[in-house]
């Protein structure tokens, strides 16, 4: 052992000659280690941005499809109150002859109102569909629809049956009568359809009934007929 101390005691001198070697590598070693500590930085922070932006296109999806659900719901109830409204008189063939404009296709304001309808009808998308684009035009039809049927009524409200000679406003009352029996359950099926036979024969090229609304009446006349 101590002829070790003694060589290291013989060439102590030889620290100077490698002495600046060996401190540029203890050098280098630590500003290798400080940099591989500085990448190991930069990819967790580059890890934790990924994952905070997926966290957020994430949660701007679900907001995205909840807001487009939520629009649909609405266009949806928008309609059906439209839909509503035009069925009440659809179904009730007798008070549209009150406001036979909603029914005569030569005017432009029922035009557009069947237009929009069929329109709103066309474009209505699935139940459980987040198609933006599809949800948005489909609500603009609605909106559409809704208005040409708000604007359609109130003026047919306005005029009633002024459009309408006195013949022909004769002609209306004769057939609005008519239809009230033949959708009377009162009376018996032999009578509702010689009432609805000679309405349809009043009205026959001043007004076209609704498809809807004719066919219904049809069906219970048959029915009473048969039950008859």
């Amino acid at each position: 052992m101590s002829g070790v101390w003694d060589a290291i005691g013989n060439y102590w001198w030889l620290i100077f000659v490698f002495g600046g070697s060996v401190g540029g590598v203890m050098r280098g070693i630590s500003a290798w280690n400080e940099r591989r500590a500085q990448r190991r930085l930069e990819r967790y922070r580059i890890k934790q941005e990924a994952s905070v932006a997926r966290a957020q296109a994430q949660s701007r999806a679900a907001l995205d499809v909840e807001s487009v659900r939520s629009e649909l719901a609405t266009a949806v109830a928008e309609h059906q109150r439209a839909d509503d409204t035009w069925f009440a008189y659809e179904t009730d063939l007798a008070t549209l002859l009150d406001y036979p404009m909603l029914v005569d296709l030569r005017e432009p304001l029922t035009e557009t109102f069947h237009r929009d309808r069929s329109r709103a009808d066309l474009l209505r998308p699935a139940a459980d569909s987040t198609d933006a684009t599809a949800v948005r035009a489909y609500r603009d039809a609605v909106h559409a629809y809704a208005t040409s049927l708000t604007v359609a009524e109130q003026e047919a409200r306005r005029r009633r049956r002024g459009d309408f000679s006195p013949l022909e406003q004769e002609r209306l009352a004769k057939a609005q009568r008519l239809l009230a029996l033949a959708m009377n359950d009162a009376a018996s099926g032999e009578e509702r359809r010689q009432a609805y036979a000679r309405a349809r024969s009043a009205l026959d090229g001043l007004i076209a009934l609704p498809v809807e609304g004719t066919a219904a009446l049809e069906r219970r006349v048959r029915a009473a007929i048969e039950h008859g």
